[in-house]
């Protein structure tokens, strides 16, 4: 397996604060990781440590074998390292041509070439004469996109380069350099804190919690098994409840419940909590399964999110809570009587 970059046991102070500790993973040349995380969570620093525009205290850093940090240091310019920051970081007062041609060498500032790097982020030669203040953030997005791929890189860097566009021009926008990204075989790395967006963009997601490396996975293997939960309710809407764990059953509000195969159900055995996606929960027409009171519906266009106090209390005689995920159009309202039964498997934690 080729590894692109490898980083190991970075760590990272400023002053007196610890802002990354021990982080090390590895990404497969031609691949897409996303790291994700909180804000402060390290995501950011950990990227401009990459670039090579922060030394780290401790670890090293390889660039297809090539040490670029702890043996020695390598600066940011002579690094194949593409980079876009959140904003794009475009020269307000040059226009397209100009800012991409910043990427390239001199002689090789051509307009054929430029209408190349153009073509690649799907904008049209026409915009080169344009300003910055003349573009949609989108295509200001991908204007600075054109000029990190002008250098040729081995990385590309992404700063949270979506997060200032709408919704709608968000999708779009990561689309296309989702696609640009991997018809050029370039390994990217994505710096975000829009968890849809990481499990989405990328082949591997890294979860940062606190400057550590919480879990790095699969999109799926992240979404669904976290490693806890913290991490589960981080990376999507979250159903936790307490619960008894004997063998590979867990007994909870929601009844019996089968456990996945990811929970090590013999060293869990007793008290634990469970967890289950919003989705894992349907409401059923009433004939089993068990009973509750719709007490909020979030409607969000194409699903609702409808809170249930099931009629199971808990310990303090307090009515156990559970989301349940509804798609297409939904006429639940808040006092509805509703049964719900568990789609599934769930993860156990350790109470």
């Amino acid at each position: 397996m080729t590894h692109a970059l490898e980083v190991a046991g970075i760590d990272k102070s400023f002053g007196t604060t610890k802002v990354l500790r021990s982080i090390s993973f590895a990404v497969e040349s031609g691949s897409t990781t996303a790291i994700v995380g909180p804000s402060g969570c390290g995501k950011t620093t950990l990227l401009r440590i990459i670039a090579g525009f922060e030394k780290p205290d401790q670890g090293s850093i390889s660039l297809n074998g090539r040490a670029v940090a702890g043996t020695g240091w390598v600066p940011a310019h002579r690094r194949t390292v593409g980079y876009v920051a959140q904003d794009g970081a475009l020269f307000p007062h040059a226009n397209v041509a100009a800012n991409v041609g910043f990427g390239l060498p001199r002689q090789a500032r051509t307009k054929l070439r430029i209408a190349e790097l153009l073509e690649m982020v799907s904008l049209d030669e026409s915009y080169s004469s344009r300003r910055p203040d003349q573009l949609s953030g989108g295509q200001q997005q991908r204007v600075a996109l054109a000029r990190a791929l002008a250098r040729a890189p081995e990385l590309m860097l992404l700063d949270e380069p979506f997060s200032a566009l709408d919704a709608g021009l968000r999708v779009t926008t990561r689309r296309i350099v989702a696609e640009v990204l991997a018809k050029a075989g370039i390994t990217t790395i994505l710096v975000t804190h829009d968890q849809s967006e990481a499990l989405s963009f990328a082949d591997q997601v890294a979860v940062m919690s606190a400057g550590r490396l919480a879990q790095l996975g699969t999109p799926r293997e992240i979404y669904d098994a976290p490693i806890d939960v913290p991490t589960a309710e981080f990376i999507g809407d979250a159903v936790v409840l307490p619960a008894i764990v004997e063998g590979n059953t867990a007994t909870c509000a929601l009844g019996e419940v089968a456990l996945s195969r990811s929970t090590n159900a013999a060293a869990m055995s007793g008290r634990a909590r469970i967890m289950l996606r919003p989705e894992q929960i349907e409401i059923t027409a009433g004939e089993a399964g068990v009973w509750g009171r719709v007490v909020d519906v979030e409607y969000l266009g194409s699903e609702a999110l409808v809170g249930i106090d099931l009629d199971d209390r808990g310990a303090d005689d307090v009515p156990e809570r559970v989301t349940v995920r509804r798609f297409g159009t939904s006429k639940l309202a808040v006092g509805d009587r509703v049964s719900i039964r568990v789609l599934g498997t769930a993860i156990a934690y350790t109470s």
